[in-house]
């Protein structure tokens, strides 16, 4: 119970949009708060390989914590929409730690660059599961990030272990120096740390799409991204054209920003910054360099768009919001996938399956004359 403030029991259950509770933290003046039975929990599932969004129950310890947000400043009271039988006789007492429910790459990545290298004997505060962590290791040691014995490989490795972002993205930033496309890598890789640059307005979907097309690519998303990159400097960063192109002008900013960090960490790291000049065969292999594994093929004679994973055979489907949507290139390479009804590739890219191969020989060599056919 909160000593400044009063805890009310309540049996009807409410769900509230979990945004307005994380805007509430910001507030010092929260007098009354409530507490919902359950809770939004990120979490990596390994068949599938993808993390999803799965509403689960809170525990105690949450809810105990989440109490102290009534009465800061001032007496409050703090509403609980479950009944208090619940909260004693089932709720559990402490909830699933992240670190037992997410992707560890980046993790592992860090640790091994502070010089930790006996990860699985690592005194964790809360020991991941061992198939989180295998997942991890081989993900990095396709990247060439690890070595045969689990060290970070040099160069490779330790640049990767510099670029805060993920490794796969951190891979492709470093490949893009062979192909000479660094200039235009680096703006793909800063688009792609943003959950979005489009504006969803309800009710003017056609519009929307009418407004992508102006920079749809016939390659796909990522090279849209450039044109959208190129159109909003040419505007001299305008809030109004943002606003007319149905560009959220804000997250074109942070493209910005996050684009000269990148700047300065390859400079840093002594990779020099070329543009391809509009060669964009060059964008798209340094993309397929660093996302070699999430890569796709469209099933023979499909008539819904169906494509199976190269390294696992599972179903997937071009995400609505792409600029490949219902185009269905016979090869793509995808950012990340998302489960809704369906499981859907977002930010994809046209590929040809050759460059696999050359990219990672070591991953497809079981599938050369199979999955990936010459």
């Amino acid at each position: 119970m909160n000593k400044r403030g009063k805890i009310i029991w309540l049996c009807r259950y409410q769900v509230y949009d979990l945004y307005v509770g994380l805007l509430l933290l910001l507030r010092n003046t929260i007098q009354y708060f409530c507490i919902e039975l359950s809770q939004v929990l990120l979490i990596q599932f390994l068949i599938s390989d993808i993390e999803n969004l799965v509403v689960a129950p809170i525990s105690k310890a949450s809810s105990r914590q989440r109490a102290g947000r009534a009465g800061r400043v001032r007496p409050g009271k703090c509403f609980r929409l479950y009944t208090e039988d619940y909260f004693s006789k089932e709720m559990s007492v402490v909830g699933i730690p992240e670190i037992q429910r997410s992707n560890l790459v980046s993790c592992v990545i860090q640790l091994k660059a502070l010089g930790i290298d006996n990860i699985l004997g690592f005194d964790w505060p809360a020991s991941p599961s061992a198939e989180l962590m295998i997942r991890a290791l081989e993900v990095l040691y396709s990247l060439g990030v690890l070595d045969d014995d689990a060290k970070l490989t040099s160069p490779t490795g330790f640049q990767v272990a510099e670029i805060p972002l993920d490794p796969l993205i951190s891979k492709m930033i470093l490949a893009s120096c062979e192909f000479g496309c660094s200039e235009e890598i680096i703006t793909i890789a800063a688009v792609l740390s943003i959950q979005s640059i489009w504006i969803p307005v309800r009710g003017v979907q056609k519009q929307l799409d009418e407004a992508k097309l102006k920079f749809a690519a016939a390659e796909g998303d990522h090279v849209t991204f450039l044109n959208v990159y190129k159109g909003f400097i040419q505007s001299n960063k305008s809030s109004k054209w943002c606003h007319k192109n149905f560009i959220n002008y804000h997250a074109m900013r942070k493209v910005i920003e996050v684009r000269e960090q990148l700047k300065r960490i390859t400079q840093r790291l002594g990779i020099g910054l070329k543009s391809c000049e509009g060669d964009i065969q060059a964008v798209r292999k340094a993309i397929t360099a660093g996302f070699f594994a999430n890569a796709a093929r469209l099933e023979p004679f499909s008539h819904n768009g169906m494509y199976k994973t190269v390294r696992t055979s599972q179903e997937v489907y071009i995400h609505p919001s792409s600029v490949l949507f219902r185009v269905n290139p016979k090869f793509i390479v995808y950012h990340s996938l998302v489960s809704t009804d369906r499981q859907y590739m977002r930010n994809v890219i046209t590929i040809d399956p050759s460059w696999l191969t050359e990219a990672a020989p070591h991953f497809y060599q079981k599938q050369l004359h199979t999955s990936v056919p010459q």
